[in-house]
């Protein structure tokens, strides 16, 4: 039976995504104009997979992220403010500002840390579940995001064997964006569905629109409620597309950008949220816009915070390295 949704829970959900979308944009500017450290990779366009996944899980639930982590910690509840100030390397940051966009992590909400190795998470998460079942012996779920070029790793049919033969409280979640890297999806992967994968494990595999948030939301809700029965590990293939270049700045010399933006146009899940939301529930176009503008100023003040946040002093390089 499909978990039903409050106009409340539907306007969250939409209050999430601007909030991902204005955070990635306001980067996405910043980084441009060099205000921003190292590398950054957006999620603009997927922003309906981390809401809907994490919309299902508790606070105390866990997720384990990618080098696209933003919308993801987002999601997971983390303080804007203190997302952007680590992004900019401060030291009022979440890590203090030594993690920066690829490794930024909030475990107060759960959220275990964006990983700049591709196919890193996976073990990590199963690692949390094996803990949480074995050894606190609680029914808290791990989840795991990763994209197409990520599952042709081996750590994923590693960890994917284990939480099988172990039915481990874990989910895995393949935002399928048809790149990675540089590289298209077919080129390198010879089945048509990811989650086809899963039948090797004896786990569910579950295909959904990745731009629908209603439609993620009731997959993750079953995925969760499966773990914490104790019945193992679900997979679940987020269908959607990579808008954004593999990293801000990326030429983009492998694809066409006027095909990417038309597929954008089609796909956006903000624009597509209104005709999604289930029956009975409805919003005016200036309902939505009100909620997408306080999504901008919120971003905005984020961005003035961490301007005015202190860079760390050169003589704590090396704290926070290893357990005092």
């Amino acid at each position: 039976m499909p978990e039903p949704v409050t106009r409340e829970q539907a306007k969250k959900f939409y209050e999430t995504m601007c909030t991902i979308r204005c955070f990635e944009e306001s980067v996405k500017r910043d980084f441009l104009n060099g205000e921003i450290p190292g590398f950054v990779h957006l999620y603009i366009g997927e922003e309906a997979i981390g809401t809907g996944i994490c919309a299902a899980l508790r606070d105390t639930d866990l997720i384990e992220s990618t080098h696209r982590g933003h919308g993801h910690c987002v999601a997971k509840g983390a303080d804007v403010n203190k997302m952007m100030a680590e992004i900019f390397g401060k030291k009022d940051g979440l890590c203090h500002g030594k993690g920066g966009s690829m490794h930024i992590a909030d475990f107060s909400v759960g959220m275990l840390g964006a990983n700049g190795v591709v196919g890193g998470g996976y073990n990590l998460a199963t690692g949390a579940a094996l803990a949480n079942k074995m050894i606190l012996k609680n029914d808290t779920v791990s989840v795991v995001f990763f994209g197409d070029g990520a599952s042709n790793r081996g750590t994923f049919h590693e960890a994917a064997n284990v939480a099988a033969a172990w039915k481990l409280p874990v989910i895995f979640v393949n935002e399928m964006n048809c790149w990675a890297s540089t590289t298209p999806y077919r080129t390198t992967t010879a089945v048509e569905d990811i989650s086809d994968r899963a039948k090797g494990y004896n786990m569910p595999g579950v295909i959904v629109d990745g731009q629908n948030v209603f439609e993620v939301y009731q997959a993750a809700v079953e995925a969760v409620a499966r773990a914490r029965r104790g019945e193992g590990p679900t997979f679940i293939e987020a269908k959607t597309y990579r808008i954004e270049g593999h990293f801000v700045g990326d030429p983009e010399h492998y694809r066409k950008k006027e095909e990417t933006m038309e597929i954008f146009h089609r796909t956006d899940p903000l624009k597509l949220f209104k005709t999604q939301c289930p029956e009975g529930i409805e919003f005016s176009q200036e309902e939505l816009d009100g909620i997408l503008t306080a999504a901008r100023e919120k971003i905005a003040k984020a961005k003035e915070y961490a301007v005015s946040c202190e860079y760390p002093d050169p003589s704590e390089f090396l704290t926070d390295v290893y357990a005092e």
